[in-house]
């Protein structure tokens, strides 16, 4: 009879942080400059009007306004009017 416990195994192998992508404003709603509008992983999502493209596929708000979704030649487009 074995007198020591079992070594049990962890939960979750990986201890990764969450990347938290997606949209993170909606249709409508207003921004200002600098504000990320999308977190993304290659580009789901086009820069349309006002709208950068950050080193991580990030759209970001050059300008200030309102948030407008869309779409042009069939591929999602993300503006700032």
């Amino acid at each position: 009879m074995a007198h020591k416990k079992q070594g049990g195994k962890l939960k979750q192998q990986t201890r990764s942080q969450p990347k938290y992508l997606g949209l993170k404003v909606s249709d409508g709603e207003k921004v200002g400059v600098g504000s990320i509008l999308i977190r993304q992983r290659g580009t789901k999502f086009a820069a349309g009007k006002g709208v950068k493209v950050g080193r991580d596929h990030t759209l970001y708000s050059v300008e200030k306004g309102k948030a407008k979704f869309g779409n042009r030649l069939g591929k999602k487009q993300v503006s700032v009017v």
